[in-house]
C-alpha cells in the first residue's frame, strides 16, 4: 500500500525500467526518448523554475512521469502533454501510484505539442519540460506564440541548443533560435545536466534554458516580417545583409534604402545584429516584403 498522506513519490532507475518494461516500451531515438531516473535532477529543475503553488504548469513530452511527479510535489496543477499513444495512457496510473493525493490536479493531454492550438483548463503560467532534442525550438516558439499566458519557463534541451538559445549577439553560436526566443522572453543558460542520469543515456550532453515573459517590441512590422527577415539573415551565414536580404526586399537598391533608413551597415551579417535592429530592417523594407 502506499502512503497517501505524503506528497509524490519521485521515480528512481528501477521505477522507471519497471514502467518501461510494463509497457514493452523499447526507447526510440526517433522521439527523443530518454527518460530521467535522478529524483535529485527532476528536484532541481523544479526548484530552477520557482513553480510555486499558485502555477499552472504546462509540460511537453512526460514520458513515464519523472518530472510531472516532482511538478505535482509543487505546482498547483500540472497539464502534461505527450505525443505517444502509450506513454500517455500509462500517465494517470503513474501518478495514481506515486500520487495519489494530487491525481485530481494533474491532467494528460494525448497530442503532438507542435501541433496543439489549445490547452484544457485554466491557462497555464510556467513551461517546464525535458523537451525532445529533435524538436525543442520549434515546441518552445510555439508554445511561446500560442499561449501568452505562460509568464515563465525552463527547459532541458540538447547542450548545443541551450547555448544557442541563449546566446548573445556576436557569439559564435547566436542564431535565428537565439533572435526568436528573444522576440518572446528574456532567456538565460540555468545550468548543465550530466548523461547519466538518463535512461538511456544520450550521447550528448544536456543543457538548462531559463526564460522570463516580456513585451515583444513596440513595432509597425508584424511579428511575421520581422521574423521573415530573421530567416533571410542567417540562411548564409557569414554573407552580409546587403546580399542575403536582397530576394526579400524585391531588389537591391529597396535593401540599401531600407538599411539606411534603419541604420544598420549593409556590410553588417545577421550574427552582429539585436533583436531591435532586425526589427527597424523590417518596418524599413518596402510593403509587402515578408508576408
Amino acid at each position: 500500500m502506499s502512503d497517501t498522506s505524503a506528497g509524490p513519490r519521485l521515480l528512481g532507475p528501477a521505477e522507471v525500467r519497471r514502467l518501461a518494461a510494463d509497457l514493452d516500451l523499447r526507447p526510440t531515438k526517433q522521439r527523443g526518448q530518454n527518460f530521467v531516473i535522478d529524483a535529485n535532477t527532476v528536484r532541481r529543475i523544479v526548484r530552477e523554475a520557482g513553480v510555486t503553488g499558485s502555477d499552472v504548469v504546462l509540460e511537453v513530452g512526460p514520458g513515464l512521469g519523472s518530472l510531472t511527479l516532482a511538478l505535482l510535489e509543487v505546482a498547483g496543477r500540472v497539464v502534461a502533454v505527450e505525443v505517444d499513444e502509450k506513454l500517455a495512457g500509462l500517465l494517470p496510473a503513474t501518478i495514481s501510484t506515486y500520487a495519489p493525493e494530487q491525481l485530481d490536479r494533474f491532467e494528460v493531454v494525448l497530442a503532438d505539442a507542435l501541433r496543439i492550438d489549445a490547452v484544457p483548463g485554466p491557462p497555464p503560467t510556467a513551461l517546464v519540460a525535458n523537451l525532445p532534442y529533435n524538436v525543442s525550438v520549434p515546441v518552445l516558439l510555439h508554445l511561446l506564440e500560442l499561449l501568452p499566458s505562460l509568464e515563465r519557463g525552463l527547459v532541458m534541451v540538447q547542450a548545443e541548443v541551450a547555448d544557442r538559445l541563449a546566446a548573445p549577439p556576436g557569439s559564435k553560436v547566436y542564431g535565428v533560435p537565439s533572435v526568436k526566443a528573444a522576440w518572446f522572453a528574456d532567456v538565460r543558460r540555468a545550468g548543465s545536466v550530466g548523461r547519466n542520469v538518463f535512461w538511456p543515456a544520450p550521447n550528448v550532453d544536456s543543457g538548462l534554458v531559463a526564460w522570463t515573459r516580456r513585451e515583444p517590441p513596440v513595432t509597425s512590422a508584424t511579428r511575421a516580417q520581422v521574423f521573415a527577415v530573421i530567416d533571410a539573415a542567417f540562411a548564409h551565414r557569414r554573407k552580409v545583409l546587403r546580399g542575403v536580404l536582397r530576394e526579400l526586399a524585391g531588389s537591391a537598391e529597396a535593401v540599401e534604402a531600407a538599411l539606411a533608413q534603419a541604420g544598420v551597415d549593409p556590410m553588417a551579417r545577421g550574427e552582429s545584429l539585436g533583436l531591435e535592429q532586425f526589427v527597424r530592417i523590417a518596418e524599413s523594407l518596402p510593403p509587402g516584403a515578408g508576408r
